[in-house]
Formats: structure tokens, C-alpha cells, sequence
């Protein structure tokens, strides 16, 4: 028992490695392995070809692109079993050092942000997540359902659309078909129970489900805590596999979270020597998908995949204050409700060994149904700023063509065809990539992209106010975000266990969402979550440039290391012409993940013992001052729109370690394990925000030291 390599050859094919594979004796290893044909036509092949362990699993995807694995999931420090706090580590990527798990990928917005899972779109797939973003402080995404999968920073793929800053191309696993298995774990984070197995021994079909609650609910409801705000959640996910003789591979999966906090902040000296609950916030957040897929193999040349799927997502939020009366009142509610049904088709043909067709086709019909009101102080009322509902379609088409011109040259190039149908607006994306192994263990990369993004309904539905009760909706015809995507690299295979990577990338961003003001500095570029009650206009650009390094050895030999670097730039223009730093211009950022296994005792004890740390500095995010004066006034926090995000937080310095311990039984695998997050308790200013109890500007900070202990059997 413990980590093996494996390799997969066959004659007229390249090899595949599949690195640390863990076995245990409580889980059986499925896997499954795609080989690529070798172009040359021969009487005799020798295949001595050596894949590099860091391409991605998407063939028509060689620029800019990250596979990783369940194993780097579970293994490397800091990410708690979460896939997007594991990419954090990556070159180009940072992550958010509140906690919120917000996704910066090259000095974009997360909200350009694209989850998908199994092949299709889904909504953010995180607990306690508000409209319009794309993180939220804990994935739904159990690692124990993941399958290996990529991450995409640039230059997509012609497949992938409705996305300018990064991708998430999550798969499930599939269950274990020759034996039933099961897994239990509780640490801080969550409870969890897994089941898996055949639906019948000798049938090629399988089921794996997991479900998982909240550790501080349960503690919450046995009286064992006692703070402000519990924070409640739960997650579901399924996939189920049944294979025909006759109509392909059939494949039912799906993923539900439901979250929900109730929050009291309190002052003491207030009004009386005790402690007064001056504010409530009552927090609920759920998502789910439900989808069926379908893969028919026409002949040995051609397949076809077609998948029908149903998702949703809800927020909802009341926010009260307590008055100079002593009375509560409602200072905001929010509730936002919206769905999808798509259905999607892919017809990949592959004509020779040089030659690839991949086209595809996707619709999505839409539904939302959008509340919010909030309360101006100068108005001493409530003022509805949303109340609508209804449904709108998106059209999404491509076609990806894979030449691979010789064994060591490699073209892929397609186009990818949107059209959102609430206001018929379209983008037609040329992209194009290019993969030349100069040498057999050197590789050049180049790609071009031109990318868009749909921005949350909200923004499209927003509806103004005026004080004589007049209403108009600004935003429904504006266009989506647009940008142009170049980048080159170069990989390096140093050893069997060691590659050097770096990548050089512009991105131009135009018909960028700003407010139509000609003295207006606002744009979406600077957006994490939400909606704006601003009109806005397709006038807004930027720009972001940048290199990225990274050395990484694999696992092998009992240990691993990653180093990661990366410099860069990110700029926006809004209406008034200024070219600025944005939001997320932290200027640089670098990582060093690096852990060690040692066995202990006797062989026949199975014991491992792993070490795993995460060192991480990254460049402060801007914000804008707040204008105390005028939030005074206004009773609301301002901030001085004529210097935006001209402050910048500190650099961020954290470093989190991991311990576990693994026994391998006869019939089970246990593993105890101790996570703690920022160990140093770094305590770097983030941004500021206004107290609006004290009248006073108040600092905000990283997130301090975070123990989080699991406890895990597989049998």
C-alpha cells in the first residue's frame, strides 16, 4: 500500500503516465486513461514518448492551462480539501485574503469567472454566496466526488465560452463498479458520509453519493457554541453511471448546497452598562444542478455527447437597525431567485491521426425573479431599486478543428458563437493555439482568444428611482464585457520529475460596462459580487500584461515542491479617460507549496506520516478612501469617487502547514489530519469600511489563525 506511477503504453500510441495513485486498503483505484495516437505511419514503432503530467485533459486546450488532480486537492496545504483554494497556488492566480474564496486570475474580476461541472455551466457552486459572485467562503464541491480535472487562465479553448478570466472544468469520478465502499469524516468544516459501489456485481454500472453538514451546526444545536453567527450548511452531490449495449453511456449527476446565517452584532455602553444588539443580518444562500448526460460512440471514428440539465441558485437577505426609538427597522432586503435549463450537443469526429472536428451547440433558457429595496436616509424611507421577474435565452455554438501537423507540432483553431437573446446582443470569438515541442523535453506555446461574458441579470434589471416615484430601467440593452487574450510559454522537462514553465500574456478588454457619466470613474472591471443602480454604457476598456513562472517537481520519491511567481499590471479606463489601477492590481505574487511522507514503524503497520506547507506573498488590493465627512451626512459609508482605488492594502503575507497521519488496516484506511491556516497570524490591512454606530473609519483585515482537524476512514 502507499503511492504508485502508473504507465500505460500501446503500440501506435504516445504513453501515459498517471503519477501518485495512493492506495489504501480501505478504497479500491478506478481509473480511466485517454491515449493519443502517434502520427507517424511506420511497419515498426518503438513508443518512447514521456506525457507531460501538467497537460491538461482537454486535448484541444494546450495554452494556459492547469490539470490537477483529486490527490493535490487533499494533499497540498491551505486548500482544506477545496479545489478553489487549491489554485490559488498557481502561477497568475491569487485567492482572497478574507476568506471569501474570490478567484483573481491575471488581474481580472472573478466575476469573469466560469464554473463548470461535468461538462456543463453551473452556478457558483459555493455556501453563503450573494448575487453576482463567483466565490463564497466554503466550496459545496466535496473533494471526495472530484475526478481529476483543469483550471484555465487564458486563450480558452473554442468550447469554452461566457468567460474572459478564468475556467474551473470540474468532473465528478466514477463510483467504484466492482465493489460497494464507503467513507466517513468529520472535522471543523463538515461531516461527511460517502457511499459507493456496482448496482449489481458483474454490471459495469455504478452509483457514488455523498452528503455532508455543518460540524458548528451540530454543535450549534447541541448548545456546545455560543457566538454571534452560527454559520449553517449543507451539500448533496451524486453521480450515477449506466452503460447500454445499444445507446452509449448513460450518466446522472448533481450537486445541492443550502447555507443560511443568523447574525447579532452587539456594542457594550451603547445606551446601558450591557451589551445591545444594535443590528441583525439574516443570511440565506442555496444552489443546485441536476444533470443527464449521454455519450454515443457512432463508430471508432466519431462520437456524440449530448447532456439535458436543470440549475438554480437563491439569495436572500434582511438587514436590520436599530433606531434612536429602540426600534428595529428594515435597513435592506434582498432576494434574488435564478435558473436554468440547458441542453447541449458535441460532435467530435476524428478523421486521422492529424485531424480533429469537435463542434458543439448550447442552449440555455433563463429565469430569474429579482427583489431589493433598500433605505435612504434622506428620504426616511424604503426604496425599491428591484421587483422583476421573468426569462431570457442564451445561444452558445462552436467549432474547434486539432491539426496536429507531425508529432511535435501541433495547430488548434476554431470559433465561438454567443448571442444573448434578452436584448439580442452577440460576439463572434476567433481562437487559435499552437504547441511546437522544439525538443523532447522543450515545448513553445502560443494562443490567441477573443472572450465575453454574460454579467449577471441583475446588472441588465436594475431599475432607478427618483424622488418624484418615477422608475426607469437603464441597463437592459448593454453588451457584454469583451476581451482579447494573447500569451506565449514555454515548458521545460528538467528531469522525469521536473518541469519549468513560464508564460508571458496581454489582455486588451473593451465594450466594458461603465456609468455613462463623462466624470464617472466607475466600471464592472472593479466588480466582485452584485449589481449597480447605475446607467451604464459600452465604453469602458483595460489592460492586463504580465509574466508567470513556475518550477514544480511532482510527487516522487516521498516528497514535492511548487514554487510559483508571477509580475503583472492590470489598468482600466472608464468614461473619464483616466487610465487607473483596478481593484485587483496587487502588481505581484508568489507561492511555495512543498511537502514530505515518511513511513514509521513496521511495513506491516502502514503508517504514513505527511508534512505539507504553503508559503504565500501577495500584492495588496486597492480600494477607494471613504469620505468621512460625507458619510456622516449621508449616515451611509461614501467613498471619494474622484480618487478610486488610489489605497492599497498590505501585502499579504501567509503561510499555512498540514499534518496528517494515514494507517492503512486490513480492511479500512484512516487518516487524522491538522490543517491551520495564516500560523503567523499575519495581520495585513485589506481595506477599510465606514462604522456607521461609532461615525469613525474602521480597518479591515486577513483572515487570522484557522485550526481546522479532520478525522477520515475509508472501509
Amino acid at each position: 500500500m502507499g503511492r504508485i506511477n502508473l504507465k500505460i503504453s500501446y503500440v501506435g500510441y504516445e504513453d501515459k503516465i498517471i503519477s501518485n495513485i495512493l492506495l489504501g486498503t480501505g478504497k479500491e483505484a478506478i481509473l480511466s486513461a485517454e491515449l493519443v495516437e502517434t502520427v507517424l505511419d511506420m511497419d515498426e514503432v518503438m513508443v518512447t514518448a514521456k506525457k507531460n503530467k501538467t497537460e491538461s485533459l482537454n486535448e484541444m486546450a494546450p495554452v494556459s492551462a492547469k490539470a490537477f488532480t483529486v490527490e493535490e486537492t487533499k494533499r497540498y496545504a491551505g486548500s482544506i480539501n477545496d479545489p478553489a483554494r487549491m489554485v490559488s497556488g498557481f502561477a497568475g492566480v491569487t485567492g482572497d485574503a478574507q476568506g471569501r474564496n474570490e478567484i483573481v486570475v491575471r488581474g481580472n474580476s472573478p466575476q469573469g469567472i466560469l464554473w463548470r461541472l461535468e461538462g456543463i455551466e453551473i452556478p457558483n457552486p459555493n455556501h453563503f454566496a450573494t448575487e453576482g459572485t463567483t466565490g463564497g467562503p466554503i466550496n459545496a464541491l466535496n473533494s471526495t466526488m472530484l475526478s481529476n480535472s483543469d483550471f484555465y487562465s487564458g486563450a480558452f479553448a473554442p468550447e469554452y465560452g461566457n468567460a474572459y478570466s478564468g475556467v474551473f472544468d470540474i468532473r465528478l469520478r466514477n463510483g467504484n463498479n466492482e465493489k460497494r465502499e464507503y467513507s466517513f469524516s468529520a472535522g471543523v468544516l463538515g461531516t461527511d458520509f460517502t457511499a459507493e459501489g456496482p448496482f449489481k456485481k458483474g454490471n459495469s454500472s455504478s452509483y457514488l453519493v455523498n452528503y455532508r453538514y455543518s460540524t458548528l451546526a451540530i454543535l450549534d444545536d447541541l448548545n456546545l457554541v455560543d457566538f454571534q453567527g452560527v454559520p449553517k450548511y449543507q451539500d448533496a452531490s451524486f453521480k450515477v453511471v449506466v452503460s447500454t449495449d445499444n445507446y452509449g453511456v448513460f450518466s446522472l449527476f448533481g450537486l445541492l448546497g443550502k447555507s443560511n446565517i443568523y447574525q447579532e452584532d452587539s456594542e457594550e455602553g451603547i445606551r446601558s452598562e450591557e451589551d445591545i444588539v444594535y443590528r441583525t443580518n439574516d443570511f440565506g444562500a442555496d444552489m443546485a444542478v441536476v444533470g443527464l448526460k449521454n455519450t454515443y460512440i457512432i463508430n471508432d471514428k466519431t462520437y456524440l455527447k449530448s447532456a439535458v440539465s436543470f440549475s438554480g441558485n437563491r439569495y436572500s437577505n434582511i438587514y436590520k437597525e436599530l433606531n434612536d426609538e429602540n426600534e428595529f427597522y428594515v435597513d435592506g432586503y434582498d432576494e434574488f431567485t435564478n435558473s436554468a435549463a440547458k441542453f447541449s450537443l458535441i460532435l467530435n469526429n476524428k478523421f486521422n491521426a492529424r485531424n480533429t472536428l469537435q463542434t458543439g451547440f448550447i442552449y440555455t433558457y433563463l429565469s430569474y425573479n429579482m427583489f431589493s429595496e433598500d433605505f435612504i436616509n434622506r428620504w426616511d424611507r424604503l426604496v425599491r431599486e428591484l421587483d422583476t421577474d421573468g426569462n431570457a435565452g442564451l445561444i452558445q455554438s462552436y467549432a474547434s478543428w486539432k491539426h496536429r501537423v507531425n508529432d511535435d507540432l501541433t495547430l488548434v483553431s476554431g470559433v465561438h458563437y454567443t448571442n444573448f437573446l434578452l436584448n439580442n446582443n452577440y460576439s463572434l470569438e476567433p481562437r487559435a493555439s499552437l504547441k511546437w515541442k522544439i525538443k523532447p523535453n522543450q515545448t513553445l506555446t502560443a494562443g490567441f482568444g477573443i472572450h465575453s461574458k454574460v454579467g449577471p441579470l441583475s446588472r441588465y434589471m436594475v431599475t432607478q428611482n427618483h424622488e418624484d416615484g418615477t422608475e426607469i430601467t437603464p441597463n437592459k440593452d448593454i453588451k457584454m464585457a469583451k476581451a482579447m487574450h494573447y500569451v506565449v510559454g514555454y515548458d521545460h522537462i528538467i528531469t522525469r520529475n521536473m518541469h519549468f514553465k513560464a508564460e508571458l500574456y496581454y489582455q486588451y478588454l473593451y465594450d466594458v460596462p461603465v456609468e455613462d457619466n463623462e466624470n464617472s470613474s466607475y466600471s464592472v472591471l472593479n466588480a466582485v459580487e452584485g449589481w449597480t443602480d447605475r446607467s451604464l454604457i459600452n465604453k469602458g476598456t483595460g489592460t492586463n500584461y504580465g509574466a508567470e513562472f513556475m518550477l514544480e517537481r511532482f510527487f516522487a520519491d516521498d516528497y514535492y515542491f511548487l514554487a510559483t511567481a508571477s509580475v503583472y499590471n492590470s489598468e482600466y479606463k472608464a468614461m473619464d479617460g483616466i487610465a487607473r489601477d483596478t481593484r485587483f492590481n496587487g502588481n505581484y505574487a508568489a507561492n511555495l507549496l512543498a511537502g514530505k511522507e515518511f513511513k514509521i514503524g513496521k511495513p506491516s503497520k502502514g503508517r504514513t506520516l505527511s508534512f505539507d506547507t504553503k508559503a504565500a506573498l501577495i500584492g495588496g488590493i486597492r480600494y477607494t478612501p471613504i469620505d468621512l465627512e460625507q458619510s456622516i451626512i449621508q449616515e451611509r459609508e461614501v467613498r471619494q469617487e474622484t480618487k478610486p482605488f488610489s489605497e492599497k492594502g498590505s501585502d499579504i503575507f501567509k503561510l499555512d502547514i498540514s499534518v496528517s497521519l494515514r494507517r492503512n488496516k486490513k480492511r479500512t484506511t484512516r487518516e487524522l489530519k491538522l490543517e491551520i491556516q495564516n500560523v503567523t497570524n499575519s495581520q495585513g490591512l485589506v481595506t477599510q469600511y465606514y462604522n456607521s454606530r461609532k461615525k469613525e473609519i474602521e480597518d479591515s483585515y486577513q483572515l487570522p489563525i484557522l485550526p481546522v482537524i479532520s478525522y477520515k476512514i475509508d472501509f
